[in-house]
């Protein structure tokens, strides 16, 4: 018995040995890089692999709750991606903290990743909000502006209250390298009113939770703003410059023609003394 115990261990080093100097080696650490719920509903992680050590490595993930000690495996390696795990509604529980793990193994030896720590309810990332469309109005006698409206994520239920989302909307004309921001609050609808005649504008729009992170940006949605949209204003504008320069003309005139009568209005001489029977002439010597 002791023989093959020995004969066993042997045949292991021996293995080792050979794997070592042929370059492999026990799989390197794996990395918990994201978990993300797009709806407070179901959640997914995703890990980067370490090193594999030369050899075919297998990876698992496992968790338990917190207050537990029986520990589960992932449910579903496909949904969500290759390295990743995806946690459907009957295994999401809100307001628990899981407690995530990745393991690698070879057929030297396996690695764990340090633990994650998860609570669903603070790893709400929804997808962008979508239909993005946008319309120029031109009411009459006010400035034209740009008019865009948008619908939530799919897959978020805000009509039952059970995730509220607030949105920013970011446009620029097409060749211009800084973004326009405007936060919209909960509405899912804005308007823009300083717009540049003649630009094609990209606008896009996001979304966050209460409790979470902006998702991604909306696919770009493009509006070509017409040469003229700014015509009205504009021919205003010239009027009112040019009354103003004829009006401040024809006051200048007035000025140097009656400058002598303007001052005498603005500034009358100071009467003489009317005392009776005094003579005003002894004043003057």
């Amino acid at each position: 018995m002791k023989e093959s115990v020995a004969s066993t261990i042997f045949v292991l080093l021996l293995f080792l040995d050979t794997g070592l100097l042929n370059g492999q080696s026990p799989p390197g650490k794996p990395e918990i890089v994201k978990c993300r719920s797009p709806e407070k509903e179901t959640f997914s992680c995703w890990w980067k692999p370490g090193e594999n050590g030369g050899l075919p490595t297998k990876y698992t993930l496992t968790y338990h709750k917190e207050g537990e000690t029986l520990t589960h495996e992932c449910p579903d390696y496909i949904t969500s991606g290759p390295d990743s795990c995806y946690f459907n509604k009957k295994h999401t529980s809100i307001w628990t903290m899981y407690i995530i793990t990745v393991n690698a193994t070879n057929q030297i030896g396996s690695t764990s990743s340090d633990p994650r720590y998860v609570d669903v309810t603070y790893i709400v990332e929804p997808d962008p909000p979508v239909n993005l469309t946008l319309e120029l109005k031109q009411p009459e006698d006010k400035k034209p502006y740009l008019w865009m409206k948008w619908f939530p994520p799919t897959l978020v239920d805000v009509r039952s209250g059970w995730l509220t989302l607030q949105y920013e909307i970011r446009l620029k004309p097409e060749k211009a390298t800084e973004w326009e921001t405007h936060f919209a609050g909960q509405q899912t609808q804005f308007k823009v009113l300083s717009l540049y005649p003649g630009q094609k504008y990209l606008v896009q729009v996001r979304c966050k939770p209460d409790h979470g992170f902006w998702s991604e940006w909306s696919p770009e949605s493009s509006i070509q703003i017409p040469n003229d949209v700014t015509m009205k204003d504009t021919i205003v504008w010239i009027f009112v410059a040019v009354l103003s320069a004829v009006i401040c003309l024809i006051m200048v005139v007035a000025v140097a023609l009656k400058g002598h009568s303007m001052v005498t209005c603005i500034l009358p001489p100071v009467p003489g003394p009317k005392i009776k029977g005094f003579d005003t002439h002894l004043l003057e010597q």
